[in-house]
């Protein structure tokens, strides 16, 4: 049976959120890296909103949602309890992120996208944020539990791109816990496994695996 199929942009953090995942449970997926301007033909007919993630399973089924693929993932197998128990807080926290602060980071980051939009209070917004996150970490040591699930894994790599937009009034914020976190997270043997390079895939390459070798 051929594996599923999945097309990833590397630096897209919705994209991360699900390698993270597929890599967590094990599963391999033969990855098919994109360019934003050039989708394949392949991605866009099994998902025409072509947005990355895309996940193709073996029996046709396209997943394509970033949230559902982990969760898929995970269902599969959770080796490491990503699935808590305190599945309203989860929720909560990775709405708000996907909303709140994807909203935010996007006119923080890229403000000439939005030229009838004043984006010049989007860092103090995602900054608030920010501190709410950082407070959690200082009380529990992550952000739902005293160890890292399923919400500290779907929104790392989102904290990840607000704070390199501007390294240095990210850490003018001083939120000590929250960098801490972060800088586990983006030191981890996971993160530098689901953050490999690969080319622009091309229809006539031969399948690369992701996944545990």
């Amino acid at each position: 049976m051929p594996h599923p199929i999945l097309y990833s942009f590397r630096r897209c953090p919705y994209a991360m959120r699900a390698r993270l995942a597929l890599y967590a449970a094990n599963i391999n997926v033969e990855i098919r890296e994109i360019v934003l301007r050039d989708k394949p033909e392949h991605m866009l007919e099994i998902s025409p909103k072509g947005t990355v993630p895309v996940l193709m399973l073996g029996d046709g089924t396209i997943i394509d949602e970033s949230l559902d693929i982990m969760i898929y993932a995970l269902g599969r197998q959770d080796p490491d309890e990503w699935l808590c128990e305190d599945e309203e807080t989860t929720d909560f926290l990775i709405k708000r992120n996907d909303s709140e602060f994807k909203y935010a980071l996007d006119r923080y980051k890229y403000p000439n996208r939005y030229p009838d939009e004043n984006c010049s209070d989007m860092f103090d917004r995602g900054a608030e944020i920010l501190h709410n996150l950082n407070a959690r970490i200082d009380k529990n040591g992550a952000l739902v539990d005293d160890y890292n699930t399923l919400a500290d894994y779907a929104i790392f790599p989102f904290i990840r791109q607000f704070v390199n937009t501007d390294k240095d009034r990210f850490h003018a914020l001083n939120l000590k816990p929250l960098e801490k976190w972060l800088n586990t997270h983006l030191k981890s043997p996971l993160f530098n496994a689901i953050m490999e390079k690969y080319k622009p895939w091309q229809p006539e390459d031969p399948a690369i695996i992701f996944g545990h070798k």
